[in-house]
C-alpha cells in the first residue's frame, strides 16, 4: 500500500510541466461530471417510462420530503404513521433534505444519486493519476464507472447506499495513501448511512490497526462494531412500530439454534449457485487482482452478511447491493498496481480490466441506453400520465407500485391494493386486506419487463388486484372516473 511515482519517465515529466499540474486535478472532476450524465440520463427515463416504483423510491422521497417539512421521517408507504428510521438507520438521508426543499421531484433523489455515485471516481482516479499515471487513470474511471455493482444502482430508484460509496471511495484513498486520521473522518459517518456499515468501519479500523497506528485502528473496530449493535439493538427497534429489528428475520437461525446456524454458516455462503457466481462477479471488474490487496478485505462484512442472508435478492448481482463494493475492489485494484514494477505488466492488467468490463456492460441496465425502448414513450405511458394529472394536489392516493413515486411529491400515497406491512416487510395476509381508505384509486394493470423485475404484479397475482378494484366500486363506495388502456381512475363517492 505504498506509493510510487507515475509510470513514465523524469524527462516527460519534466518535459510537460503544465499537464502534469493541471490535468491531473480535472481529470477525476471530469469524470465524475460525465458519469453523473451517463447515471442521471439511465435514472430519468427509467422514471419517465413508469418503470420507477413506490417500493423504493416512493419510500425514499416521502422520507427526504417529510425531512425538508421538518417532520419525521414518517412513511405512509411503509405502513401507517411507520418512521423509516425503524426500517433502516440513515439518518443521513436528511442532507438530501435543502436540495429537496428547492426542487421537490422524484427526480431530485434520482439526480442526487447519480451525483453521489459519479463522485466516488473522484478520489479513485486522483489516486490513481498519482499512482500510475494519467493514463492508467482514465482506465480506472471508465471500468469503475462502467462497473455493474455502480449500474446496478444508478438503475434502480433511490437508496440511502448512494451516500456511503463516495464517503467509502474518499476512506480507501485515504488508506492508500496511509493518511489514517483521514481514512477515519471520511469512514465513520458510515454509521449514519445503515445499520450494517458499522461493519464496514470496524473493518477500516482492523486495517489501520494492522498497517498504522494500532491504537487509533483497535479503537475504530470497536465504535464501527458498539455502533453498529446499538443501532440494531436499540435505535431501529425504538422507532420501529414493532418494537424489533425489521429485519433480522433475514439472519435468523434456519437449523434451529444460533451454533448450528454459525456451524452450516461456511456451506451457506456458497448455496445456492448464485452466491459463489456474485463473489467471483464481485472482483471480475478488477480482473480478480484486488483480492491480492489487503483493501478487499473490507468487503468482508458486506458479503458476510448478504451470503448469509435468507432474502434471495441479497445473492445476486441485481439491485443496490453491490454498490458499496466497487470502490472496495477498484481501490484494491489500484493498491495492486501502484506495487507492480513492471509497467509492460501494468499495461497488460489494465488492458484485461477493460476488456472485462466492455464485456460485462450487455448484461447490466447501461445497455438500456442502447435500446430503443428507453426514448420511446409508448400510449399506455401518455394515457397513464393524463389521468394522473387529474388527482390534485395534496390529496390520499391508493396507486399502484409503478404509478406509486409519480405522485409522492404532491401526495400522500400509499399502495393498492393495500399492503398492511406493519413493522415487518412482506408480512400480510393475502385473504383478509383492510379496505382502501384514500380519496382516489389508480391502478394499472400492465405491468411490462423493467430491469430488475420480469414481467409481473405486486403484491399481490393480477386476477386478486382486478377483484380489489371491483370492490372497491362495489363496496366501499368508490366512483369510476376514467380509464385508458388499462389505467383505471376510481375517486370514493361523496355522502
Amino acid at each position: 500500500m505504498t506509493d510510487i511515482l507515475p509510470v513514465k519517465s523524469r524527462a516527460e515529466a519534466a518535459a510537460q510541466p503544465t499537464r502534469r499540474l493541471l490535468r491531473p486535478g480535472l481529470l477525476p472532476w471530469g469524470w465524475a461530471a460525465a458519469l453523473c450524465l451517463l447515471y442521471a440520463t439511465v435514472a430519468v427515463r427509467r422514471h419517465l417510462l413508469l418503470r420507477t416504483t413506490g417500493y423504493d423510491l416512493g419510500i425514499f422521497e416521502q422520507a427526504v420530503r417529510a425531512y425538508a417539512a421538518f417532520r419525521a421521517p414518517v412513511v405512509p408507504l411503509r405502513g401507517p404513521d411507520f418512521n423509516l428510521l425503524g426500517d433502516h438507520f440513515h439518518p443521513l438521508l436528511a442532507a438530501l433534505a435543502p436540495l429537496y426543499r428547492l426542487w421537490p421531484s422524484p427526480l431530485c433523489l434520482l439526480i442526487a444519486q447519480s451525483a453521489l455515485l459519479a463522485l466516488a471516481v473522484v478520489p479513485l482516479a486522483r489516486w490513481a493519476v498519482r499512482a500510475l499515471g494519467r493514463r492508467a487513470a482514465h482506465a480506472i474511471a471508465v471500468a469503475y464507472g462502467l462497473s455493474w455493482g455502480i449500474a446496478s444502482a444508478a438503475a434502480f430508484d433511490f437508496h440511502e447506499v448512494a451516500l456511503a460509496v463516495p464517503l467509502l471511495a474518499f476512506a480507501l484513498e485515504a488508506l492508500g495513501r496511509r493518511r489514517w486520521g483521514s481514512a477515519v473522518a471520511w469512514a465513520a459517518p458510515l454509521l449514519l448511512v445503515k445499520e450494517d456499515l458499522g461493519l464496514t468501519l470496524a473493518a477500516v479500523g482492523v486495517l489501520i490497526a494492522v498497517k498504522g497506528p494500532r491504537r487509533l485502528g483497535i479503537a475504530t473496530a470497536a465504535a464501527g462494531l458498539l455502533g453498529s449493535l446499538i443501532e440494531i439493538k436499540l435505535l431501529l427497534p425504538a422507532f420501529n412500530p414493532g418494537g424489533d429489528y425489521a429485519h433480522g428475520g433475514n439472519l435468523s437461525d434456519g437449523y434451529g439454534s444460533l451454533l448450528s446456524t454459525l456451524a452450516h454458516a461456511p456451506l451457506d455462503v456458497l448455496r445456492p449457485d448464485i452466491k459463489a457466481m456474485t463473489l467471483i462477479l464481485v472482483f471480475a471488474p478488477s480482473a480478480l487482482l484486488a483480492l491480492r490487496s489487503p483493501l478487499s478485505t473490507i468487503a468482508v462484512p458486506t458479503l458476510a452478511w448478504r451470503m448469509v442472508s435468507e432474502n434471495g435478492f441479497h445473492w445476486g448481482t441485481a439491485f443496490h447491493y453491490s454498490a458499496i463494493l466497487m470502490p472496495i475492489v477498484f481501490a484494491g485494484l489500484i493498491d495492486v498496481l501502484s506495487r507492480e514494477t513492471s509497467a509492460r505488466n501494468v499495461r497488460a492488467s489494465l488492458a484485461t480490466v477493460l476488456a472485462v468490463t466492455v464485456v460485462m456492460i450487455p448484461s447490466f441496465p447501461l445497455a438500456q441506453l442502447a435500446q430503443r425502448a428507453t426514448w420511446r414513450t409508448t400510449p399506455h405511458i401518455e394515457a397513464a400520465r393524463a389521468l394522473l394529472a387529474r388527482i390534485p394536489d395534496g390529496a390520499t392516493v391508493a396507486a399502484s407500485n409503478r404509478l406509486a413515486p409519480q405522485l409522492t411529491s404532491r401526495c400522500e400515497v400509499v399502495i393498492f391494493p393495500t399492503f398492511p406491512v406493519d413493522s415487518r416487510l412482506y408480512e400480510y395476509d393475502r385473504k383478509q386486506l383492510p379496505p382502501p381508505t384514500a380519496e382516489w384509486i389508480v391502478y394499472d394493470n400492465r405491468t411490462p419487463e423493467a430491469w430488475p423485475y420480469k414481467p409481473g404484479h405486486w403484491p399481490y397475482p393480477l386476477d386478486q388486484q382486478e377483484a380489489e378494484l371491483v370492490a372497491a366500486r362495489e363496496k366501499y363506495g368508490y366512483e369510476f372516473v376514467a380509464a385508458r388502456d388499462g389505467v383505471t381512475l376510481l375517486r370514493r363517492g361523496r355522502a
